[in-house]
């Protein structure tokens, strides 16, 4: 058994000091605030949950950087995706591992105690199967092993290459799975990560996205979902959404919550273009919406519908997605700066009065908890210890109350106030650094140099 003294503590019912806490088999076992620090208990300074990073592609991490050039044309998400298809295409399994390490460090250190890996690279350059079906899934489980983050990982059922059932071209032939071989694909993933994975690993499922599938093969791979999490990308893009309608005959997140039972063990990923009847009826499913602001602000892809959303009750959480910028505080503030920028107001993603920090950041933990099927994103007897520490003497913080510290941690402070991380126990990262983070680095600048020079 561990235990963990933290000088202030954020609880459900809200703050309190002298919290020492005991971990036993990855879960939280006892709670006592006004207490002593005892020999052998690791003391830190201000202790909350931990969110879950909910939607990642790892490999994206590579390309950060290098579609930032504007090129003919109005460049978009579309063009993106182009550059994103060639630079897959020449991925190894090792650089794919390296990468996820990489990555899973970063999250890490930025304060995530657990990833969703939307994971789609499945085969060859062409297309062509590993011997193995699961060879890809099990290098990310490889990079999570390493590094100690919890891990949802999601295989993704990738089918078509558009909207109306049109064939896959280019990069996307790594990615393609009928149903019947993507279902090999998610039963050998899911015995492979009994083995190299701790007892927290989930291996949820994830349709692409509906101009990725299509009606019967959603509703088949849907008999796949094993009471374990459902992601899928929604209405990500205007364009999209027009693709999707004029093939469906409704608007995506309209369709889907039409013709498949939507629940809490949903997340609909981005559902960035809804209407106000759409954004209400998603809500009322339980389902989470998978928000990844950096990214959604990288490629152009517009704000949520917050407002509507946290009035009719929606859960939230957040994503790093393409990876492009790994920082924890950096997305909760870009969610909300987004809001502000398209409604000229202040302090805008809140449903009523109070802290918009402290409903930021206790809002994705519930909500990113949920999504990933973890027990976790509050401090409470019984749930997994995915906790988080940081400093409040820093400049950023050091002239706030108590009941100001999530609002200076989302909107003032950077990454380096965050010094502890423990996921289901493990503890990751302690005063601000991950314990392999050397080889790591060296070992994603290696695959890094290799890749490029391929490309």
């Amino acid at each position: 058994m561990q235990a963990i003294f933290a000088r202030r503590a954020r609880l459900e019912q809200g703050w309190v000091s002298d919290l020492r806490l005991t971990v036993a088999e990855g879960r939280i076992a006892s709670l006592q605030s006004g207490a002593a620090a005892k020999d052998g208990d690791t003391c830190v300074d201000t202790l909350v949950p931990a969110l879950a990073n909910l939607h990642s592609h790892s490999f994206q991490r590579a390309m950060a950087g290098m579609t930032e050039a504007r090129i003919s044309g109005r460049d978009s998400f579309w063009s993106w995706r182009t550059l994103m298809y060639r630079f897959v295409d020449h991925l190894t399994p090792d650089q794919i591992e390296a990468i996820a390490g990489m990555v899973f460090l970063e999250m890490l250190e930025a304060g995530y105690a657990s990833v969703g890996e939307f994971h789609y690279v499945h085969h060859q350059p062409g297309g062509q199967a590993y011997d193995a079906p699961e060879e890809l899934s099990t290098r990310i489980f490889a990079a999570a092993a390493q590094t100690g983050i919890g891990l949802t990982h999601l295989p993704v059922l990738y089918s078509y290459g558009g909207a109306g059932e049109q064939p896959l071209a280019g990069g996307q032939m790594r990615f393609g799975n009928d149903v019947d071989r993507f279902g090999t694909l998610v039963e050998a993933a899911r015995a492979a990560a009994r083995t190299a994975l701790p007892f927290d690993a989930r291996v949820g499922i994830a349709p692409h996205s509906l101009r990725a599938s299509s009606p019967a093969d959603l509703a088949e791979v849907l008999q796949l979902q094993a009471d374990l999490p459902v992601h899928i990308h929604i209405a990500e893009q205007p364009k999209e959404v027009e693709e999707v309608e004029a093939w469906l005959g409704a608007r995506p997140v309209e369709w889907l919550l039409n013709n498949a039972q939507v629940d809490a063990k949903w997340c609909l990923i981005h559902a960035t273009h809804m209407t106000n009847a759409e954004t209400c009826a998603m809500a009322g499913t339980g389902a989470v919406a998978g928000l990844c602001p950096i990214t959604e602000a990288n490629l152009g892809d517009g704000p949520f519908n917050g407002p509507a959303y946290l009035a009719a009750g929606g859960r939230f959480g957040v994503g790093s997605d393409s990876n492009v910028r790994i920082a924890l505080a950096e997305e909760l503030r870009t969610l909300e700066y987004s809001q502000r920028l398209r409604d000229l107001a202040r302090n805008v993603f809140i449903d009523g009065e109070g802290s918009v920090g402290t409903a930021l950041y206790l809002g994705a933990a519930r909500g990113g908890a949920q999504a990933l099927g973890r027990d976790a994103g509050r401090i409470e007897v019984g749930a997994l210890a995915d906790l988080m520490s940081f400093g409040s003497s820093d400049p950023a913080l050091c002239a706030l109350r108590d009941d100001q510290l999530l609002d200076g941690l989302c909107f003032a402070a950077g990454g380096q106030v965050v010094r502890d991380v423990w996921s289901a126990g493990r503890h990751v990262v302690a005063d601000g650094r991950h314990a392999q983070r050397t080889q790591i680095i060296s070992r994603y600048r290696s695959a890094v140099a290799a890749l490029l020079s391929a490309l």
